[in-house]
């Protein structure tokens, strides 16, 4: 087949990683026969020092016209101070506005090699595999924000649409998985958490009777997602939360550095990238770990392209590359020789 594909580099070690992702679309191409066109497109801090926007107009139409956005990570200090005019999450934040991608999948699954990895007890991690799926275009993020010398405002709105729409793609995952869905909220203080359970409980018992459906208090979900996580399987819930709770379910996998996300709409294109963030301290050095960023390839392959064999194949490279032992230094002890980015990467192409 033939796709388009539009690549974001970003910021600090996010040129290192996409470059992995890259070589793997590639490789896919020549061993499936596909014909894939990477676009290279500027975004982020970089696209603010060059273009004079975290997301130029150029790269926007390229994102719009592409079948798939691969994208690495944004930020970093240089445009963090609270007085810069622009900073580069104003742009992610436009992007997945305009690409209309409002349900953002996070799965998290323990590699048994990795067991180790974490810091929480093995016996707790054995068998973990789970999924998020973060509403991503609505909720504070996206509300009215103020701010004078007295204080400052950010509001939290969502619409009976957002929810039902969002709840419909976690209820449809769950199908095809172990059947159940939690649902997340602060229902006990916030009023658009009781608008997201009472919506999510009609959506649910209408349309996926055959899913059984659990509510789940934010703060009791951050301790359960610790304590037993094995008992999760797909859990939806609101932007902010999303956010934080994926964070925190990375530790579960050993590294924030092996996650990967898709964000998607009703259409087939899709925004693929690694859960991390732009990690300035270690930019330039070659030792980040690519692993979230070829997972999001893979999720990439099978999204926006359906071509599942294909990601198969992606995901399997990547397990076998962590049983041989090749990781990087987020997975290793200190002391201990780690891989470095390519190296990892270069992995991950021989089993492909």
């Amino acid at each position: 087949m033939k796709a388009r594909i539009a690549v974001l580099g970003g910021d600090g070690i996010g040129p290192e990683v996409i470059a992995e992702g890259r070589r793997c679309l590639e490789r896919i191409a020549m061993r499936f026969g596909h014909e894939f066109e990477l676009t290279e497109l500027p975004f982020g801090g970089i696209a603010i020092d060059t273009c004079g926007a975290p997301l130029p107009q150029s790269t926007l139409e390229g994102c719009l016209a592409a079948d798939a956005v691969l994208l690495g990570a944004i930020g970093g200090p240089k445009w963090s101070s609270p007085s810069a005019p622009m900073r580069p999450e104003q742009g992610l934040l436009a992007l997945r506005k305009a690409l209309g991608v409002y349900a953002n999948l996070r799965p998290v699954s323990v590699h048994p090699a990795l067991l180790g990895a974490s810091t929480i007890k093995p016996e707790v991690l054995s068998g973990v595999d789970l999924i998020f799926v973060r509403e991503l275009t609505g909720g504070i993020y996206f509300g009215e924000k103020r701010r004078d010398a007295l204080g400052a405002v950010d509001v939290c709105s969502y619409s009976v649409a957002e929810v039902e729409r969002v709840v419909r793609v976690a209820a449809r995952i769950a199908r095809t998985r172990r059947r159940r869905l939690t649902s997340i909220d602060k229902s006990n203080v916030l009023e658009t958490s009781r608008l997201w359970r009472e919506v999510c409980e009609r959506v649910v018992r209408q349309e996926f009777s055959d899913v059984t459906l659990e509510h789940m208090l934010v703060d009791a979900a951050a301790m359960h997602l610790i304590r037993r996580p094995r008992d999760f399987d797909v859990l939806v819930t609101e932007n902010m939360f999303g956010d934080i709770l994926t964070d925190e379910a990375s530790m579960l996998a050993g590294s924030l550095g092996l996650l990967p996300s898709a964000s998607l709409g009703d259409g087939k294109r899709g925004l693929y990238e690694p859960i991390h963030g732009s990690a300035p301290d270690i930019a330039g050095r070659g030792i980040a770990n690519p692993y979230g960023t070829i997972l999001s390839v893979a999720l990439l392959l099978r999204h926006s392209l359906a071509l599942a064999a294909e990601a198969n194949a992606v995901e399997q490279a990547v397990a076998a590359a962590i049983a041989a032992g090749t990781l990087t230094p987020d997975l290793t002890a200190p002391g201990t020789r780690a891989a470095a980015t390519r190296e990892a990467g270069d992995a991950v192409l021989e089993r492909l």
